[in-house]
């Protein structure tokens, strides 16, 4: 009982996860010329060395971390396809092939009902995939974290044994003016000589258009248009037509948005990728030369990270939250479909049984919206932490090498008024107390369509309100996105800029030993 308790109780935990960064293993003589292997953990290539006749390979860019279950890797397979151009594409032509059948079959309600139901079925499987990206995405950075912290300890470790030998290990501080010059000099030059990548031309298109699709001004637009619509409501009695109308145009701009929302997090995520491979590489370096110098060999220590807090309510939906991301939810919408079939022939497939399954699935798409919110700005959070613990980290490595803090050369974040707005209102929207407002709110709808008997305006009930909020939830996504992903992207520069300078540090030592053993 004991082990069927912690099973069911293990989703959403939300435990520490510790890492370590690869020991840099130096097969020679400290002191010795090791330029060519420096060069090659510079590039990212792997360092092949001979000791006790055996053959030492030296990890040194990024490397995801492998899962074990094979059902977990097919599950990141799908999810990666789900981002993929292809799929993205391929979703593009279905909306284009649909509006163009809408030219001659735009009046009859299957040609709306077919959009609502397509839409419903293709967001709930989305919700699942998004979830499980982001689940993913968290593992990775606090991972990452972890595995620099790592590294900087080692590297922190190592310089000050440097420095304990006095003026033959470390560098001469009589003339602190001319060391930090020709520090700067070198680094200013290290800088011209290496940067990060930076995005081509349909990488920065994409990003343009999540920017537009996220803006503040985009949302209010969305909401203008709402309200013209609302404004036809008496002109057009009110109808299931009128419902219809606003259902396939919210439908269609969905299933644009979840599919856009999959493939930008998946091409950001590729491209943060070279970053950080950059980052590793630099790092590894500077772990190599130090080990060098001093002859260390001790590996680097497991550093973890510890558990977030969290209240109950905001551990159960975490824990609804790891239910979705194993896509169990999607099984159970393969059945309800095998359900729904199967009494097709009982309703003589009219619209009231083609709107069912686009009403389960939009109900629960519409929860699974607020959770993925609430996901992304607490997971955010806690990355934000580990982050900070890291530049902690390099702050220490930087002060026992008494070099100046590079971060000033990386552009702040200035937030504009309408990206102050965005933060403010998808803050707001991801609170746990909003998420069980959205659970209320599919009650009184399930409800209401019941009192109405589940007649085509009491599904339409159940339809299109949550459209509305969703492809709103969604909007804000996009914008979380995009504010994430600078973060983001300034941390792992600031993180970079920070090793390029040790390492500019730790080769005027090297030149000052070889200096001092060639006389």
């Amino acid at each position: 009982m004991g082990k069927i308790y912690e099973w069911l109780a293990a989703p959403g935990k939300k435990g520490p996860i510790a890492d370590a960064a690869p020991t840099q293993i130096v097969a020679h003589l400290p002191g010795s010329d090791l330029s060519g292997n420096e060069k090659m953990a510079m590039m990212g290539v792997t360092e092949v060395c001979s000791k006790s006749s055996d053959s030492v390979h030296n990890v040194t860019g990024y490397v995801d971390k492998q899962k074990e279950g094979r059902l977990d890797r097919w599950l990141d397979w799908i999810v990666w396809a789900s981002g993929s151009e292809p799929v993205f594409l391929f979703i593009l032509a279905g909306l284009l092939a649909w509006a163009l059948v809408g030219i001659k079959y735009g009046e009859t309600d299957s040609w709306a009902v077919m959009i609502s139901d397509i839409q419903a079925i293709l967001s709930y499987l989305f919700d699942s995939l998004l979830v499980r990206q982001q689940l993913n995405g968290y593992d990775k950075m606090i991972r990452l974290t972890a595995s620099l912290r790592s590294r900087s300890a080692s590297h922190q470790r190592m310089l000050r044994t440097i420095h304990a030998r006095g003026p033959r290990g470390g560098l001469a501080r009589d003339d602190v003016d001319s060391v930090t010059t020709d520090l700067e000099q070198r680094f200013q030059q290290k800088l011209d000589e290496v940067s990060l990548p930076q995005e081509n031309w349909l990488g920065r298109a994409s990003t343009r258009a999540s920017e537009i699709m996220g803006h503040f001004v985009t949302i209010c637009l969305y909401w203008v248009g709402i309200f013209v619509w609302l404004g036809f409501g008496h002109y057009c009695g009110w109808s299931d037509r009128w419902q219809l109308y606003i259902n396939s145009a919210t439908s269609a701009l969905m299933v644009l948005i979840f599919a856009f929302l999959a493939n930008i997090r998946e091409r950001h995520a590729l491209f943060t990728n070279r970053w950080l491979n950059l980052l590793f590489e630099a790092d590894s370096a500077v772990e190599l030369q130090l080990r060098q110098l001093t002859g260390d060999d001790l590996p680097n220590e497991v550093v973890e990270v510890p558990a977030p807090r969290m209240g109950h309510l905001q551990r159960a939906i975490f824990y609804y939250a790891d239910f979705v991301g194993t896509l169990t939810g999607v099984g159970i919408l393969i059945a309800v479909i095998v359900v729904w079939v199967a009494i097709g022939p009982a309703m003589g497939f009219d619209s009231n049984w083609w709107l069912l399954i686009g009403t389960y699935a939009g109900l629960i798409g519409l929860n699974d919206g607020f959770v993925l919110r609430n996901l992304q700005h607490e997971l955010a959070r806690y990355e934000d932490d580990a982050f900070d613990e890291a530049s902690l980290s390099d702050r220490a490595v930087m002060d026992e090498a008494a070099v100046a803090d590079p971060a000033s050369k990386v552009a702040g974040v200035n937030l504009s008024l309408s990206s102050r707005l965005s933060e403010r209102m998808g803050a707001f929207f991801s609170h746990e107390y909003v998420v069980m407002a959205d659970v209320v709110l599919i009650i009184g709808l399930v409800i209401g369509a019941s009192a109405m008997r589940w007649t085509v305006t009491g599904q339409l009930l159940c339809n299109v309100p949550p459209s509305l909020i969703e492809t709103f939830i969604m909007l804000i996504l996009i914008t979380g996105h995009n504010l994430g992903e600078v973060r983001r992207r300034q941390s792992i520069e600031t993180l970079y800029l920070r090793r390029l300078k040790v390492l500019t540090y730790v080769d005027m030592v090297r030149e000052k030993a070889d200096d001092m053993a060639s006389k």
